[in-house]
Formats: C-alpha cells, structure tokens, sequence
C-alpha cells in the first residue's frame, strides 16, 4: 500500500491532497500542530474512504517537532512513498515592523523544515527504488516580497536541485506553486480575499489535481492554472527593480 505523509495536513491545500490520495486509496501520515483537529480529519476521511489514517501532532518551527517527522520518514517498516511538504504560513506585517523571532520561524517552517524532511524521505525512497517529494512553493517564489517569497524562491530552487540529483533514480521531487487558492491561509495573514480580482483565486482541489498531473510528467517546476503560467512567464521578462517596486505597493496594502 501507498503512504503519504503531509505537512500541514488538515486545512487547505495540505487538506486538499489527503482527501486526493484517500480517494487513490492511499494510507495517509497528516502531520500538524493541533491535535483535536488532526484527530476530526483522520475521522472524516477514514469514515469517507476507509483509508489508513494516521496523525502526528508536530511543530515543525521547533527542532523537536521536525525530529518527530524525521524519525518517521527514516522507518524503514512503515515506508513514506509520497512527501508533501506544506506546512507554513504567512507573516502578517512587513519585514520592517515584523519581529526578528517570527522571521527566523517562518525559515524554520518553510527552509529548514522542507531541507531535513526531504533529507530524511530520499534514502529509502532511492533503496526501494520509487517515491516522490512535493514541496509547496509559490508564485510569490517568483516576485520579490519579503521573507516569505525568499523562502519559497529557496523551495524552488532546492527542489529543482534535488530533481537534477535524482535523475538517475526513479525517485522525483517537484516544487509546486499556486497562486491564490480559496483556503484559511490568507485570512490568517490578515489577506482580504475581497483585495483579490476574483479571476485570480483557484480551488485547493484543482491545484492538487494539477499537481498530480504535473508530477506524473516528470515536471520539475509546477505552476496550475494558465493564468498563473502567463503571470509567472510574464514576471521574468519584468525588470527586477520594476517587479521588487511594484511588490513593495502591494505590501503595503496589506
């Protein structure tokens, strides 16, 4: 049987990718911070696919909490087949009015975290010759704006790395970036969805689905929906100063 294990596993498009590889008839490992919440996922989605649901209550900003999920993908007896590393968050203020504490934590989640799990994943999955590393990025990776687009520029450019390393194995790593998707990420930024042209805001569902597919090409680099392929293409014929000042007006909306 297939196991995936997701970072950030119970809302958005963490929850999204559960509810895909339950339905593939996937066992699942939903890692998270929360452990009433972890426990009513694991219940729904046993109860709607009969899937092997197991949870892990981890931080991964702690070096506990990626201990934890480090010690799980190395078990050799209970094989981790499918990586998504999704787990993270926005920060709410800009890089002058946030505190130092919660950029290191967003490193924490988004770069250190994504490092050591793909590090504690890839060994078993080159020995069983098969497996696959999804790190959730962002189209941010390719617009300055802050701690948070320098980290997933990072997750891009690592996952692409890792891909290349692994070229000679049966064993993949993609960097999937969405653009804006319909889940409680942004509220929690303090992001109004009402400051969003509805045309840019895609469902967490189509974006796994897109990233499946996408990974089942051999992609390295995963940008769902063309709107966001258009934006993404459009941004590297931008000048940097033009695209890093026009990131800076936005910032300060939010």
């Amino acid at each position: 049987m297939t196991t995936a294990l997701i970072t950030g596993g119970t809302a958005g498009i963490g929850s999204a990718f559960a509810e895909k590889f339950a339905t593939l008839g996937y066992d699942l490992v939903l890692v998270a911070r929360d452990r009433e919440r972890l426990e009513d996922c694991a219940v729904r989605l046993r109860r709607q696919s009969g899937a092997d649901v197991q949870t892990l209550s981890a931080d991964l900003s702690t070096v506990e909490g990626r201990a934890a999920v480090e010690e799980r993908l190395a078990d050799r007896g209970r094989p981790v087949d499918i990586l998504v590393n999704n787990a993270g968050f926005a920060l709410g203020a800009s890089f002058r009015r946030g505190t130092v504490e919660e950029e290191e934590r967003l490193l924490d989640v988004h770069v250190r975290a994504v490092l050591r799990l793909t590090h504690a994943a890839l060994p078993g999955m080159v020995e069983r010759g098969k497996g696959s590393v999804i790190n959730v990025a962002s189209v941010a990776a390719f617009v300055p704006r802050g701690t948070y687009s320098a980290a997933k520029a990072w997750v891009v450019a690592f996952s692409e790395s890792v891909a290349a390393e692994l070229g000679d194995t049966d064993v993949r790593c993609m960097a999937l970036c969405p653009g804006f998707a319909h889940t409680e990420f942004h509220e929690r930024a303090g992001i109004d969805e009402g400051d969003i042209p509805k045309w840019m805001w895609l469902n967490a569902s189509d974006v796994v689905d897109a990233a499946i597919a996408d990974l089942r090409k051999g992609l390295t680099v995963s940008v769902p929906s063309a709107r966001y392929k258009i934006l993404v293409g459009a941004s590297k014929l931008v000048p940097r100063r033009l695209s890093t000042k026009v990131s800076r007006s936005v910032s300060k909306r939010w």
